[in-house]
Formats: structure tokens, sequence, C-alpha cells
């Protein structure tokens, strides 16, 4: 998920605006049953919609919510989906993160929590399945396929066998030069993609094939990396397992360098570990770097300006459940960066640490 898109979602003031969150399925047996969830969601999402607003202004909001059900793709079901619709406003999004419970929030203003989570837990990428013969770019989430590009370049089919003669075919070095021009092609079309979405790719295939467009390449930098491909198991959902597994290197390095900056900023005093004064900074704009445990949350009730009182029971009114999201959120939207990892590294730090800029 871009963070513009999280930031029009959280900014947005309408009347009304309706959240549906609901947690979904990846297997084609139980996804199947989501659609039954969300259609009773929608129901709700409209009586309370005429319930607390009546039928002023409504008749736009009501196509929107009614058109849900046929652009859900449940073939590319996460473990969560989360569904945003104003007058003005319908946005889709799926996530790896369950929800607590499915629900209904109807309100001037959407409910984004999940998605700061999401947002900073989460990491987009493109899956390059390449073949001499076919190729596709899958969008993925995490572990997760969310979709596939369909456009004037993907789905590829190289139909070399179709378009030359057989004497071209078999003269080795024109061959290699129509290899090498499939290869070509490929790339370009590629980074046409990354340019327009900011997101990178891991490329499933042969090594031979991946040597083949690396020597090709025009920008090898938007490459991850790559994972020999099993022709006995190209599953969607196996795919993106073996995709995960590169990204996740690549992200691991990044952390560690995260919290080695961190740590650095420790000796200098630029680090807070205390939840109060992380929040005030926060809220200030003064957060530059937050790295959290991956397994902390923290309820809490917000008692002045910049005061907190810890709680243990997330669902008693008034108590933010985990103020964790809530910081993270600051933090990024007003310029800086957060993280969630697990990695030992961050253990010198404790649960939660906060570079400041001054």
């Amino acid at each position: 998920m871009k963070r513009e898109k999280l930031e029009k979602l959280a900014s947005e003031k309408n009347s009304p605006c309706v959240t549906i969150s609901m947690n979904t399925h990846r297997n084609y047996t139980e996804n199947q049953k989501d659609m039954v969830v969300l259609r009773n969601l929608v129901i709700d999402a409209k009586e309370r919609v005429l319930k607390e607003y009546g039928k002023r202004s409504v008749n736009g909001l009501f196509e929107k919510l009614d058109q849900l059900e046929n652009e859900m793709d449940v073939e590319f079901n996460l473990d969560s989906i989360h569904l945003f619709v104003s007058n003005s406003t319908k946005e889709i999004i799926k996530s790896t993160w369950p929800v607590m419970q499915n629900t209904v929030q109807v309100s001037e203003t959407f409910a984004v929590k999940p998605l700061i989570k999401a947002f900073n837990r989460s990491v987009e990428y493109l899956i390059l399945k390449l073949t001499q013969s076919e190729v596709r770019l899958l969008m993925a989430m995490n572990d997760g396929i969310v979709g596939e590009v369909k456009n004037d370049d993907f789905p590829f089919v190289n139909n070399v066998d179709e378009t030359t003669d057989s004497e071209t075919v078999t003269n080795g070095k024109q061959a290699e030069n129509l290899v090498k021009e499939f290869f070509n092609k490929i790339d370009k079309a590629l980074v046409k993609e990354t340019n327009k979405t900011n997101m990178k790719c891991v490329v499933i295939c042969t090594d031979d094939n991946y040597s083949r467009l690396m020597k090709v390449a025009d920008k090898p930098s938007v490459y991850l990396g790559w994972t020999n491909i099993n022709y006995n198991n190209t599953v969607t959902h196996s795919i993106a397992n073996d995709a995960w597994q590169v990204v996740n290197v690549y992200q691991k390095k990044g952390r560690a360098e995260d919290i080695k900056e961190m740590q650095e900023a420790v000796n200098k005093g630029n680090v807070l570990t205390d939840l109060s004064e992380i929040y005030q900074a926060a809220k200030e704009g003064r957060g530059d770097l937050l790295i959290v445990n991956d397994h902390f949350h923290q309820a809490v009730r917000v008692t002045g300006d910049f005061s907190l009182d810890l709680v243990k029971d997330a669902s008693l009114p008034g108590v933010i459940s985990d103020i964790t999201s809530d910081i993270a959120w600051d933090v990024i939207s007003k310029k800086g960066r957060a993280i969630f990892t697990t990695q030992e590294e961050l253990k010198t730090l404790g649960d939660i640490a906060l570079k400041v800029r001054y």
C-alpha cells in the first residue's frame, strides 16, 4: 500500500465514511464463503447509514457498496480485507494481517488503524514468473499474491517458433539474438511497471534465464534477486512463498542497518525509550526513526496532551488498543521512518525506541 493512499484515506472527511474490515481466506474452499460475509456486512453498512444519516446524498455511496462484491477477487485473498467507501471514494485494500473481528464502522472519517499496522509491517513487490515461452507479472504482499498485471506487455507469450522460419531458428547466432531480444523486451516492460509502482521485483526462473536477463537489464537495481522455478509446483501460493524468502533476506539487511543507526544515535543521546516521551516526540514531529519489537503491543488511555496510562484491558471505553500503531503513523506522516522487527539486535534497545531529530 502506498503512503499517499494511506494519507488520503486518513485525512478524508465525508458524510458518511463507511469502513468495512473483515478476515479472509487464501484457500479456495474458504474464500468462496468470504463473499457471503461481505454481502452481509454491506447490508449492515447500508442499514447503519440510513439510520444515522437518512437518505440524503447516499445514492453514490450505496452504488459503490453494491459494486464491492464484483470487485473483490477472492482468488487473491490474503488474511484480511479493508474497504473504504464514501460518496467520493472507493478503496479495496488487502492485508496479510488478520483483524480481531469483522467490523462495519460509519463515521465522518475512515477507520484506518488496521492499515497503519499493515503499512508498517507489509512489503509490496512484483514477482516476474519467467520462462522462454511465457511470462507473467504478479503483484505480491509479503507471502501472498494480491493480483496480476494485465496490460499490453503482460502476460507475454514468446512466439519465436511461429514468427520465424526453421532455418533462422536453427542458426545458432540468430537464435541467440532472438532470445536476447526476448529478454530485452521483458526487461523494458518490467522497468516501465516499476517506474509506475515504485515496487522492486523478484524473478522466478532458472539460473540460466536470470543470467540472460541481467545481461540486458537497463536498471539492475529494480531486481531484488531470483529463486529457481519449480515446474512441478507453480501454484501461486508456492510461488509467493519462494519469492518471499528472497524479499525477507533483503528486508533483514535493511532492518539491520536501521538498528545500527539507532544504536549509534544512543551514544549521541538522540534516542527515547520511555513510551510517553516517544508519544510526545512523535506528536511534535520530532521522530526520525521508530523501531518496535514486532511482538510488542500496548493498550493505553490518553489522559492529557501527551500523558499515557497503561491499560491491560484493551476493550474498555476510551482505550487505544495498541498505541504503537498510532505512534508509527505520527512518525511516518511527519516524514520519519518506522519499522517492526524481531531481530536479535533489537534486544539492546528494548521493545520500542525512537531516534529524534532534535
